[in-house]
């Protein structure tokens, strides 16, 4: 979530820097050419003031005449600005330097033109700093209520575009000193915002791992998301009560109908020995009794795996699966089913070795249970980057797509393996005491045929 909203509040923070940086720049530009504009206006105005009172044109110059052509050359050497003194008729009166012509067209004709008529040109057209423009002031210079010339200057823009730039220099570090603060400030933002939301995110994957007990520190972040932080704490806490309250409804009942159980079998023993030894009915009363027995076993191993703390530890896989391969053998020697350990003979990761000694027993009993005689079942251990896998195959029957939809739900056992001794929680018990550790089962079909069962065990520790 904060990858998405981080770029969100930058790209929002960046657009309002620009819609005021852009006015600002303008501004500044408009600025400072009309700082130019306004000195060339009062230059015009001190050059139309020399020249008002020169006298017709003579072949000669005058004093005043002199005076103000001496203004005219200081003025363009010192500040390297083309100014002149021009008549109605694009004659000049004065002008420096002396190769400078009144233009035929362009802005300087325009600011002439617009002169003659009794009034200063207007401000000339934005120059910026990418161009090379020139700014042309021209102003009238009358005698008598009539217009008798015009003062031209004609200003180069280098100095003008540099300052502009220099100042567009210092809005875009302005710009970039407050984009840096804002990204600051939108890290700061996000994390506080999102804070309870990465806790709440942590405490849910626990619970949803089987840590029950995980909770949420609503220590930061705004109101609304602390507000959810405890109301998801007082639904976690309902949610642990109902989970204890069924485990211990389960180990209960399971504990409390094994007695009733015994005492029922024990009867049922009596009652055989008045009649023959080979009654059916009797045969088939004591298996369903030992069955139901077993059920009663294993709902209590069931709700002593959900309740139960696993005791994490770095541990051999291969060693700890060899063992537990080597001590179903005799078993498997005994109904003619080959047991093959191999894989990895030493590597470590992380888990309860008792949890994971009972749940290779129960998934190399289930093995063995489904695999005919003259066939084999191999538990292979490999190691990737994430997880040591410890897998286990059958030589069985398999089963469908289906079926391996719902293969370790609880008491859900394959049609075609009724007639087979099990409860059905078997591998719902394995995957349990599994999952306490940061563990998992995985099934798929081995060609070309039989079960794989696949045990990952993390290289980390999962609490860590």
């Amino acid at each position: 979530m904060r990858t998405r909203l981080l770029p969100l509040l930058i790209v929002l923070m960046a657009s309002v820097l620009l819609a005021l940086g852009f006015p600002l720049a303008v501004s500044v530009a408009a600025a400072e050419q009309q700082r130019v504009v306004i000195d060339r206006i009062d230059d015009t105005a001190r050059f139309a003031a020399l020249a008002q009172f020169i006298t017709e044109r003579t072949s000669g110059y005058d004093e005043r005449r002199r005076t103000l052509q001496t203004e005219l050359e200081t003025y363009d050497s010192v500040y390297g600005i083309r100014a002149g003194v021009f008549y109605r008729d694009d004659s000049a009166m004065a002008k420096a330097p002396a190769s400078w012509r009144l233009p035929v067209e362009g802005e300087g004709r325009a600011a002439f033109n617009e002169a003659l008529l009794g009034r200063r040109s207007h401000d000339p057209p934005q120059v910026w700093p990418w161009q090379d423009g020139r700014v042309v002031v021209a102003s009238p210079v009358v005698r008598d209520g009539d217009v008798i010339a015009v003062v031209v200057i004609d200003s180069p823009t280098g100095q003008m575009r540099a300052d502009t730039l220099r100042g567009w220099l210092l809005i875009a570090a302005g710009e970039a000193i407050a984009m840096l603060v804002a990204v600051g400030a939108a890290i700061r933002l996000t994390g506080w915002v999102l804070l309870p939301v990465k806790t709440l995110d942590a405490a849910a994957h626990d619970i949803a791992s089987g840590r029950m007990r995980s909770r949420v520190v609503a220590s930061g972040g705004p109101p609304e998301l602390r507000r959810l932080a405890r109301s998801f704490n007082e639904m976690a806490d309902n949610v642990e009560d109902v989970l204890e309250q069924q485990r211990a409804f389960v180990a209960d009942a399971s504990h409390q109908l094994r007695n009733p159980l015994a005492a029922l079998l024990l009867r049922i023993d009596l009652l055989a020995l008045e009649l023959p030894e080979d009654n059916e009915e009797i045969a088939s009363v004591r298996t369903e009794g030992r069955r139901l027995g077993q059920v009663l076993d294993d709902l209590l191993d069931l709700a002593l795996a959900e309740h139960a703390e696993s005791d994490l530890r770095l541990t051999d896989i291969g060693a700890l699966t060899a063992e537990r391969a080597a001590s179903w053998r005799p078993v498997a020697e005994e109904k003619g089913v080959r047991l093959r350990a191999g894989g990895l003979p030493a590597v470590t990761a992380w888990a309860d070795p008792i949890a994971l000694s009972s749940a290779l027993d129960a998934i190399i009993d289930n093995a063995l249970k489904f695999t005919p005689a003259g066939e084999e079942v191999s538990v292979t251990v490999a190691s990737g980057s994430r997880y040591v896998t410890v897998v286990v195959a059958d030589g069985g029957p398999g089963l469908t797509d289906q079926e391996l939809e719902r293969v370790g739900d609880r008491f859900w056992r394959s049609p075609q393996h009724q007639n087979i001794q099990g409860s059905g929680l078997g591998l719902s018990i394995s995957r349990t005491l599994l999952a306490a550790g940061g563990a998992s089962l995985s099934y798929a079909r081995k060609e070309p045929y039989g079960l794989s069962v696949t045990v990952s065990v993390p290289r980390h520790d999962p609490k860590g």
